[in-house]
This record gives structure tokens, sequence and C-alpha cells, in this order.
């Protein structure tokens, strides 16, 4: 009698699992984070367009770092998109809010805000107080970057420490603020995977006092008059740069990042180039001039239903790009297939899910609901 009993209960169970529709999902069914940047400084969000259902996490870009402190260049616009975002929560109660600090235009005066242990302390501060003041529940910082160039930041050689003691800071004061709130409050940070930058950063110590490490495995190639090819391609095509996502993942392992703390990047964009010459369709062929790439909603839905553009696939990188062969145009881009390839990866290599640039880029949300399919499995999601 107890068999029976025990056996009715388990086909309860799976029956109610497999009553749940896509939709019905939310974060507490997964076991993957799905982390999308919202961009705020381009002003008042309209969170009507944002699907809560589909997203873990939602990363606000970007809060200004200025005189050691984060700072909301614009505050009542800020204020009001933390507001909206928080309502999102009716939807999906378990969505968290980050704020994200720098990103390539507001990183100029990182190094000066951690360059001491009083301005450390200073611009924790600054920035959890966002955190409290506006219910929200993490911090991600986009550093751009820490002891080199990025667009016209400050940078020394002690950038490389005070990047770890920066992490190890914030996790202690939102650590406090837990003690006080009852609440777990988290910690992320945005990164390249280029070779370079484990040069001037110690990703191994500062991950431990990390949640999530959200890896931009994109903008492989951005300018024009060089060698271009795919922008975020999985794997290697042996271009002259030889970057790829695979290979990014891989360094973050050797530095002693744990797999299960990386988030590997998707970009919802393109980038397009016209080429000087229609060889190799493009690929790892040199560029003329910048052209118009866009998001992946205006690329599908566009770009590839125009006269003489034609899709092609890359088997070795897991990439598709678009040709055109009169114009002498490369567009590359990810697409369903290439997403759908890179969350099997995500899987298969016990990474903690995937984050992507940015939401407004794909409105129709062909790519999130890639990454949805494929993430939604069911399982405990990552603190």
């Amino acid at each position: 009698m107890i068999k029976y009993f025990v056996f009715a209960i388990v086909c309860s169970f799976v029956v109610l699992q497999a009553c749940k529709t896509e939709k019905e999902l939310t974060s507490t069914d997964r076991s993957h984070v799905i982390i999308g940047y919202v961009p705020g400084f381009r002003g008042a969000i309209d969170v009507s367009t944002i699907d809560a259902n589909k997203l873990t996490h939602i990363n606000y870009a970007f809060v200004n770092v200025l005189d050691s402190v984060a700072v909301l260049t614009n505050l009542e616009t800020d204020t009001i998109n933390f507001r909206l975002l928080n309502s999102l929560k009716a939807v999906n109660p378990d969505l968290k809010i980050f704020i994200s600090l720098g990103g390539w235009s507001w990183s100029n005066y990182f190094s000066d805000a951690v360059f001491t242990e009083s301005a450390r302390r200073k611009f924790a501060k600054s920035s959890i107080d966002v955190v409290a003041k506006h219910n929200l529940d993490g911090v991600d910082i986009d550093w751009e970057y820490p002891g080199m160039r990025g667009e016209d930041n400050v940078f020394r050689p002690e950038d490389k420490e005070n990047f770890t003691l920066m992490f190890k800071e914030l996790r202690r004061q939102l650590d406090s603020l837990g003690q006080d709130t009852g609440k777990k409050y988290l910690l992320s940070t945005a990164v390249p995977e280029f070779a370079g930058f484990f040069d001037k950063t110690n990703m191994g110590a500062a991950a431990k006092y990390m949640d999530y490490v959200n890896v931009m495995a994109y903008d492989f190639h951005v300018v024009a008059g060089d060698t271009v090819g795919h922008h975020s391609n999985l794997y290697d095509t042996k271009s002259k740069k030889g970057r790829s996502a695979h290979e990014g993942i891989l360094r973050f392992i050797k530095h002693g990042v744990p797999a299960e703390k990386l988030v590997l990047g998707i970009p919802f964009y393109g980038r397009s180039w016209i080429m000087k010459t229609a060889d190799n369709r493009g690929i790892n062929r040199v560029a003329d001039s910048l052209a118009r790439g866009g998001g992946y909603t205006d690329i599908k839905d566009s770009i590839a239903k125009l006269p003489g553009y034609q899709r092609y696939w890359d088997d070795q990188a897991k990439s598709p790009y678009l040709f055109n062969e009169d114009r002498k145009q490369l567009i590359v881009y990810d697409d369903e297939e290439s997403v759908k390839i890179k969350c099997d990866y995500v899987k298969e290599n016990n990474l903690a899910g995937v984050m992507f640039w940015e939401y407004s880029s794909d409105p129709k949300l062909y790519l999130l609901d890639v990454i949805n399919k494929e993430l939604n499995n069911s399982g405990s999601i990552k603190p």
C-alpha cells in the first residue's frame, strides 16, 4: 500500500512539472542565470517591453564614477527607472536588479576611486547607498579597464591590486547591509576576455568576492582599416587576433575563476564593415570602413531581407554572417542557431549561465526566447 502511495505522489509531481508552460517558469525553476543589461542612460525605460519571466537578473546600465563616488547622472529619471524595474518583481518575485557602474564611457575615474583604502570605502559606501535607498539587489562593476587604456580612462600599475581590494570592500559592505536587512546582496563584474586583461588583474583573487563574472565575449573586431571577422565567435577561426568565447572562458578558468561563477556574454547586436575586396566574403580580411550593424531584430527583419544580402554559416566558428557582394559589406552577429549552440556550451561546461548586451537591441526577443528554451531546465538557481 505504501509503495502505491509513493508511486502516486511521484506521478503527480511529474504531471505538475509537465504542465508548467514556458510562461510560468520563473527564476526558481532555472539552474542557470539569464542576465540582461538594460540601458538607463538613454532615459526613461518602458518596462512594458521587458518580459520579467525570461530573466533572472537585470543590470541597470550605467551609474557613473566621479570623485570616488557612484553618481546617478540623471537622478529623476534613474529614480523612476528603479521604481519601474522593481515593479517587475510583481511578475517575477525572484528577479534581481543590479546597478552597473562604469561601462565604456563612464570608467574614466575608477582608478582614482579605488586608489586608497579610504577612497575604496567611500566608493563602496556610495554604491551600496544607491542599492539600499532604491531597494535593489546588487552591484555590478564594469571597469574598462584596470591598468590599461579604455576610452579615456586614468590607469596605473596599482590598479591590479586595487581591483581585487575594491571587490573585497564592496563585498564587506554588502554583507554588512545584509546583516541589517536580512537580505543577501549580490556582486558581479563585466570583464573582457582578451589575454592582456589578465596581466593587469588577479581574477582568481577578485572572483572570491563575487557571485558572477560576466564575460564580455564579443567585440573581437571593432575598427576599420584592420583585419576583421566574427565579433562573437564561440570558437577560433585562426583570424589575426585569434579571439573566441571558448578561449576567453579557458583563460578565466586558468586564472582561478570557478566555472560555476562564469557567465557567457552574448551580443544582441551585430557589427559591420565595407571590405576592401569581396575575397572570402570578408571574413578575416581587411576592412575599408565601418558600416551599419544594428540590433538583431533589425538585422533579421530588415537588413537580411534586403536585395543582395546572403546569410552564411561558419561551422568552425559556430557563427553566422551576412555578406553583400555588390556592396562588399560584411555583417557579423549572433542568431538563433549560434545562441542555441552557446547555451549548449554553457550547460556542457557547467557555467553559471548567460548575460547579454542589451535588452532593447532585440525587442522581438528572438534571441532571449532561444535562451529561455535552452536554459529553462528545472533545478535551483545559483545564489
